[in-house]
């Protein structure tokens, strides 16, 4: 039951430093916007933040650094070099590639779904890029804090909690918190799917470096879409490629990296029991 409620603390600590940034950065927006700008409080939590660029870049980076901070000096994510030191370089290298082999596919069963997410969100996470220091606080900032949060600290308590045999449990029950923290239907079917193979790794790795890995390149394929492509966030697949024929190939295209790249980072595991 201690664990569970560590689980429980774990989550409400992310969950506070992100109204904890979202706040400060409103009052400080306020100061600097002064008679221009609403109370600390509306400024905050009103659309005039959530679609600026520039507030929700400063939100992000607040919220990502304290919680790395955070989870380091207290040792809920403990940090080592360890994993590092065994150089696992090849199989970095094929956990990035089985990245590049997940988005077309995800995308996909969205669509399939009829999953989307909100306007609002996908405009935020736009402005957010687009900002000079989009990229570092997306692509490197967020990646690194979630690890430490939902498998540094999460993951690994409940894989003290659950018997060995039923390692699954955990990393599925981790990846479902994962996805809900996104706080929508289209991020959360995205996250969890992505979340059940970073947690994969991390089990396999007792590293979250790997899953580093693979949301910096998860986050940075949506960050050169955006750039490169800024049509692609309001565009089906369909739309993107041309045909639904160009879609199947670039699903097959998908597998065919994704498949080679699975079979070589599993031939890369030590076998766990």
């Amino acid at each position: 039951m201690n664990r569970f409620l560590t689980i429980v603390k774990y989550l409400v600590v992310f969950i506070a430093i992100q109204v904890f940034a979202t706040f400060t950065v409103g009052f400080v927006w306020q100061l600097v916007e002064g008679d221009n700008a609403r109370t600390a409080l509306q400024t905050a939590v009103s659309d005039e933040v959530t679609t600026n660029g520039l507030a929700m870049l400063l939100i992000s980076a607040v919220s990502s650094v304290l919680t790395i901070l955070l989870f380091m000096s207290a040792r809920w994510s403990p940090f080592s070099r360890d994993y590092i030191r065994t150089r696992p370089w090849t199989l970095l290298f094929w956990v990035a590639i089985l990245a590049c082999g997940t988005i077309i596919p995800s995308q996909w069963m969205l669509e399939l779904l009829g999953l989307e997410a909100p306007p609002e969100m996908q405009q935020m996470f736009e402005k957010i890029m687009r900002q000079p220091a989009g990229y570092f606080v997306i692509g490197i900032l967020v990646p690194i804090a979630e690890e430490m949060v939902f498998r540094g600290a999460i993951l690994r308590t409940l894989l003290r909690i659950f018997n060995p045999r039923y390692h699954w449990l955990p990393i599925v029950l981790s990846a479902l918190l994962f996805g809900a923290v996104h706080a929508n239907m289209a991020q959360f079917f995205h996250a969890t799917l992505l979340g059940l193979l970073l947690g994969w790794l991390y089990y396999h790795t007792n590293s979250i470096v790997p899953g580093i890995v693979l949301h910096w390149v998860n986050n940075t394929v949506a960050y050169v879409l955006t750039m490169l492509l800024p049509q692609s966030a309001d565009c089906t697949l369909v739309e993107l490629f041309g045909s639904e024929q160009r879609v199947w190939l670039a699903l097959a295209c998908s597998l065919c990296i994704f498949l080679p790249a699975l079979f070589q980072i599993v031939s890369r595991f030590e076998r766990r029991f």
